[in-house]
């Protein structure tokens, strides 16, 4: 069965860290390539940062990009978010994606930046 389950979301003030993680369990985790995104109330999904399946290359929306760093332990089948300099338009359902022959997602996990 496959799962990814992200964790490491909660409420952090503005200027804040927060490190997401997805495990992943069911599928050869390194033959995929796993992103991060996110959904805020009222708005559409979007891309936060992906990585390739072995990590050598990684892309980021220009928002985060010098905030938001995504890596990946293959021998863990996990794959990380490390958010920092948390603003309040970051506050949204942070979701891991997998994507290879198939396309898996996680349940999300909630990221609340406010003071």
């Amino acid at each position: 069965q496959v799962q990814l389950v992200e964790s490491g979301g909660g409420l952090v003030q503005p200027g804040g860290s927060l490190r997401l993680s997805c495990a992943a369990s069911g599928f050869t985790f390194r033959a995929y390539a796993m992103s991060w995104y996110r959904q805020a109330p009222g708005k559409e999904r979007e891309l936060v940062a992906a990585i390739s399946s072995a990590g050598g290359s990684t892309n980021y929306a220009n928002s985060m990009k010098g905030r938001f760093t995504i890596s990946r332990d293959n021998a863990k089948n996990t794959v990380y978010l490390q958010m920092n300099s948390l603003k309040p338009e970051d506050t949204a359902v942070y979701y891991c994606n997998a994507r290879g022959p198939y396309a898996y997602w996680g349940q999300g996990t909630q990221v609340t930046v406010s003071s």
